[in-house]
């Protein structure tokens, strides 16, 4: 078939436009752009293109603005609400893309969207032409015929005449009379007052057209009989109205809607923009590599997000791709390698991976190493793979006697991407990794922790412009995957010493931008990169854990949940699946009757933890529900789940911790997570219990005293708070007794416990009604008690006006230490959105702050027990608490050390307290 044959597809863009917008999620990129309109158009247009392959596609949009049928009737359109900010500031991302794609991009004043698309397929009908138009318009349902349907992209439907009949119970010819009886209250087009689709279909079908329903109209009986002869002398105009116009003079025959070669360089500058990924990766190989000018420092890039510069003005900027040569080797022999360890000791810097059989660095096996020592000059020292006729290779053994010497040369400065899990597997393997002076993923995270996420690949496709070779590529996927010693020796040498020289380029990259700042420059080599050895020791040493404990627990649990399933049958009066949140929901707001507090996004009563609590305070099965679930949740994740991961070569458990994930700078573990043990409730303490000293020693707990709290009375500077600290005050009391105007020897443990609420809630942005739900009172009072609280901290009003004025000002907070957290939304339209960022801006400097002292407290005690007391070990970091094994010899000499050290992680305006405890397990010592 000749491409004149096939059918001309025209899209109705400002429908989709709109459908797009509402259809999918808030969705935005990390400089706050909204992009879900984007990625939706763009998503239909790709998904057409696709469907009709070879057909002309053309793209047709509103021009906005008043159009003939205003002339018509002054009130058309009156009553629609205004286009959200969010909306209109992806317009011009959506015609740029529609042009890059190649796509003629239709927009004339004066007229609708849908009247030009009924012109083009007029003309296209008298040239016999086939038609398919891209809607989700009912309107233009009136254009079908022989020549002409209808697809949705979006639902993946198609309608023809029979279709449109179907649908709507009238031929595509009667559209316009039912478009005219029913009405549109988007386009304030006059109806029949209470007739629907369903009665005017009727009534078509009854009477045959709208002027025989006119004729008749006396026949019709009832209050809507009445509506339809009060409506009759407008009926004429919302026919018009509702009539798509097919003969426009237009500037642009359909003849000439012939799509042009797609714009590579313009449209993988727009989805980098929008950071649309995997469409971008998917243009590579069309294009080589993209300029890393293309991404702007992140200070840049909320500059860039605020003035939204037009993506033409973006292109303008941009160079030319390029792309390094690479030349890789494979070595396979002593004396290949002997010349690399000459390459590598006199590189001055080099880039260095790990290739090994497993993500768990208490189980991984080396299989081979790589290096880089310039861009494009990489290698791959293969020891392990184990296929069948795999190569000979050199002996893991004799690789590491050679390499030993390099990589526990402090003096020999290396580089690696997440390097601490490469110290961790060389350690075992008996290598000390030593020198290793930047990692890129560390370099990014503390350049902009929100901007992207810090793994390789995802760093390549930003700095670089390059597309990865994936684990997958090279090992497969699913059940197929094979560990990395089954993959052949030629495929694992290209990607291994990708590894290693990508490493070496982003370093290249971002070591400018983070050399630039000098206090994040300081963050990323005093905190960030000192702890990765710290780290490194914590994980390999792990935490002793006797799994009889667990196990216990868990029966115990079993047999508690086992009873709590019969009482809640008992309460409900009726068997039912605990776990089942459709069927709890018809239970409470069906069966029982329970005020629905509040609903899901889709509009259904919300069985959500917090309203669950609410409910709980009245009604008894709500409360089983919630105990049910806590201990559920407890069960599969600790009791059940951590006997399994004891590691049979140590008896401990040895979680990862990431400091590339939480934007404030807080580390987070995994696998087991030890940061979300509950500890409020018995169960959750049970669960420490579990957690042992080996015989002959002790846990010692040390955990910094409200340390947020501290550090908004030194950021603040407020007297009052500054005061109670430095005095050593309960500081709840103090507060308590300034909101509630007594003297703190009067201050009854409720009102403590609510100005407790008060303090912490503030600093997290806790608004009136929160503290009322939390404290139990009306949110009149509640809203009195944060304005005493204000009236008598001044400095915390002040620091948090001043703090959420500089945040907009600058696109970002900073720690005490120059760590930064920007906030891409601080400044968008959508209020629920900014006053979030306004919260996190308020916030994020005391977390992050938090998280900086303690990790530098992490540093200070580990550099004291390397070289005075190894006895002792570091095992554990939770939240601002750190936990240690000690000899019970030695418990006097670590215990004041400890504390010494870390009080003076950081000098602030108050003191920095530890509270320490010991104990046999790590409940006993907390």
């Amino acid at each position: 078939m000749k491409v004149a044959d096939k059918p001309l597809v025209l899209v109705d863009g400002s429908s989709y436009l709109f459908r797009a917008f509402h259809a999918l999620p808030p969705l935005s990129s990390s400089k706050g752009q909204p992009t879900g309109a984007v990625r939706g158009v763009t998503l239909m247009l790709r998904k057409l293109q696709k469907d009709y392959p070879d057909s002309p596609i053309a793209v047709v949009f509103d021009a906005g603005g008043k159009s003939f049928r205003n002339d018509l009737y002054a009130d058309y359109k009156a009553n629609r609400p205004p286009m959200a900010d969010e909306l209109r500031s992806q317009i011009v991302p959506v015609h740029d893309i529609v042009k890059a794609m190649g796509l003629p991009l239709i927009i004339f004043p004066g007229v609708e969207a849908d009247d030009v698309i009924g012109t083009y397929a007029a003309q296209a009908q008298a040239l016999g032409r086939q038609v398919v138009i891209s809607t989700s318009d009912k309107d233009i349902a009136q254009l079908v015929d022989t020549h002409v349907r209808l697809v949705n992209t979006m639902t993946d439907t198609e309608l023809d005449t029979a279709g449109v009949e179907e649908k709507f119970g009238v031929p595509p010819d009667r559209i316009i009379d039912l478009l005219a009886l029913m009405g549109d209250t988007a386009d304030n087009i006059p109806g029949v007052d209470k007739v629907g689709p369903k009665t005017a279909a009727k009534w078509l079908q009854t009477y045959g057209s709208l002027d025989a329903v006119i004729a008749n109209a006396g026949q019709i009986k009832g209050k809507i009989g009445d509506n339809l002869r009060a409506a009759l002398e407008q009926l004429p105009l919302s026919r018009e109205l509702a009539t798509i116009r097919c003969d426009l003079d237009l500037p642009l025959g359909v003849a000439e809607l012939v799509p042009s070669a797609p714009d590579v360089e313009a449209l993988s500058a727009l989805f980098l923009e929008f950071e649309f990924k995997a469409w971008y990766e998917e243009l590579l190989p069309k294009r080589g590599a993209v300029s890393a000018d293309l991404f702007a420092q992140p200070a840049d890039l909320f500059a860039r997000a605020a003035e939204e510069p037009t993506s033409s003005q973006l292109l303008q900027s941009t160079k030319s791709p390029t792309q390094a040569p690479t030349n890789y080797d494979t070595v396979l022999t002593m004396e290949a390698l002997l010349a690399w360890a000459t390459r590598l000791r006199t590189a001055g810097l080099f880039a260095v991976d790990t290739e090994t059989t497993s993500v768990d660095y208490m189980q991984a096996q080396l299989v081979g190493v790589s290096f880089a020592v310039a861009p494009g000059e990489a290698a791959y020292v293969p020891v392990a793979h184990r296929y069948p006729d795999a190569p000979e290779q050199l002996d893991c053994a004799e690789v590491l006697a050679v390499l030993r010497p390099l990589l526990e040369d402090p003096a020999l400065l290396k580089i690696g991407q997440n390097a601490k899990y490469d110290m961790s597997v060389l350690a075992r393997h008996g290598v000390e990794l030593n020198g290793v002076e930047f990692d890129t993923m560390l370099e990014s995270y503390v350049l902009d922790s929100v901007g992207s996420r810090h793994n390789m690949d995802d760093l390549a496709l930003k700095y670089l412009g390059h597309s990865t070779i994936k684990f997958a590529d090279v090992a497969g996927k699913g059940a197929k995957q094979v560990t990395f010693d089954q993959v052949p020796i030629e495929q694992a040498s290209a990607y291994a010493a990708e590894d290693a020289d990508v490493t070496l380029r982003l370093h290249h990259a971002l070591w400018p931008k983070l050399d630039a700042e000098p206090l994040l420059r300081s963050v990323f080599r005093d905190i960030e990169m000192l702890l990765v050895p710290v780290l490194s020791r914590v994980e390999r040493t792990g935490a002793l854990v006797d799994a009889r404990v667990l196990r216990q627990q868990s029966a115990e649990i079993t047999d508690r949940l086992a009873t709590l399933v019969k009482d809640a049958h008992t309460a409900a009066d009726v068997v039912f699946n605990l776990d089942s949140p459709k069927q709890l929901q018809e239970l409470l707001y069906g069966k029982l009757g329970l005020p629905i507090l509040r609903r899901t996004p889709g509009g259904q009563p919300s069985t959500a933890e917090e309203v669950l609590e609410e409910l709980a305070a009245e009604y008894a099965l709500p409360r089983i529900i919630l105990e049910y679930r806590g201990l559920a949740k407890l069960k599969s994740t600790y009791t059940d789940k951590l006997p399994a991961q004891i590691d049979a070569n140590t008896g401990r458990v040895h979680t990862s911790y990431h400091q590339a994930v939480a934007a404030t700078g807080r580390l987070s573990s995994s696998d087991p997570n030890l940061q979300n043990i509950p500890i409020r409730s018995a169960e959750g303490r049970r669960i420490r219990q579990a957690f042992i000293a080996p015989p002959g020693s002790v846990l010692l707990a040390a955990d910094y005293s409200q340390i947020e709290l501290r550090i908004m009375a030194h950021l603040s500077g407020d007297t009052g708070l500054t005061s109670a600290f430095e005095n050593g005050l309960d500081v709840h009391r103090a507060t308590a007794a300034e909101v509630f105007g007594v003297q703190p020897a009067q201050v009854t443990d409720d009102q403590r416990r609510s100005a407790k609420a008060i303090n912490f809630g503030l600093i997290y942005g806790m608004s009136a009604f929160g503290l009322a739900r939390q404290i139990g009172v009306p949110r009149a009072q509640a809203a009195a008690y944060i304005e005493r609280y204000f009236e008598r901290y001044p400095g915390v009003r002040g620091y948090m006006e001043s703090t959420r004025e500089r945040a907009r000002e600058r696109g970002y907070v900073e720690t005490l230490f120059g760590r930064r957290l920007y906030l891409p939304e601080i400044r968008v339209a959508n209020v629920p959105r900014r006053q979030a960022a306004e919260r996190t801006a308020i916030n994020a400097p005391m977390q992050g702050t938090a998280a900086d002292i303690i990790k530098r407290a992490m540093i200070a005690v580990d550099r004291w027990l390397c070289a005075d007391l190894p006895e002792v070990r570091m095992i554990m970091q939770v939240h601002d608490e750190l936990v240690f094994e000690v000899p019970v010899h030695l418990v006097e000499t670590a215990k004041p050390e400890i504390l010494r050290l870390m009080s003076g992680a950081a000098q602030l305006a108050v003191p920095l307290e530890v509270e320490v405890g010991t104990g046999l397990n790590w409940d006993e010592a907390h």
